[in-house]
């Protein structure tokens, strides 16, 4: 698979200078393999780009501007969608390309495949993890609570039973007070 960038070296648009540069030095960056096509100088290049650029999305005077991306014969967009594919590391999802293992986009890949009844199976996972997860913190909270409660009732009845130690202890002296008075 090719992917041709179509460009026009002798733009006067530095808004279309600034463009091109951006989409063809991130492929280099990503090491995609792309072929430069020069509309300015190649007729052909400028024809075919404008008769193969879909009509949704040529600009309302039917005249597309560079750079316009294709994979082979197949459309892949404009600079916008270009920017949009990046800005969401899709950028190899956009170039109709496999991401390379490890990269954010094949995470991202492995993340919304798609199971037979249609929900995507990291979400139905990451949901199910997430109530599994819940649940067992509500379990170890309320276990949690019992324990704090049962040594507070523990702690109570210690106090308790210390309260009435003691004011045993006090009747008694009280009582050995009043013995020795009454002698």
């Amino acid at each position: 698979m090719v992917i041709k960038v179509f460009l026009a070296s002798s733009s006067g648009s530095t808004a279309i200078k600034k463009k091109q540069q951006d989409v063809v030095g991130f492929l280099e960056a990503l090491k995609v393999e792309y072929t430069p096509l020069d509309i300015a100088c190649n007729e052909d290049n400028r024809m075919w780009m404008r008769e193969n650029v879909p009509s949704e999305k040529k600009p309302s005077n039917g005249i597309p501007l560079p750079p316009q991306i294709f994979n082979e014969e197949g459309y892949c967009g404009d600079y916008e969608t270009f920017f949009n594919a990046k800005e969401d590391n899709l950028v190899y999802s956009f170039l109709g390309l496999d991401p390379p293992p490890g990269s954010k986009e094949a995470l991202q890949a492995e993340k919304s495949a798609v199971k037979e009844n249609g929900t995507h199976v990291e979400e139905t996972s990451t949901e199910e993890n997430l109530d599994k997860s819940i649940e067992a913190r509500a379990g170890e909270y309320e276990e949690e609570e019992e324990a704090d409660e049962d040594k507070e009732e523990e702690e109570l009845r210690q106090l308790e039973e210390e309260d009435e130690a003691e004011a045993v202890e006090e009747e008694e002296e009280d009582d050995v007070d009043e013995t020795k008075e009454d002698e």
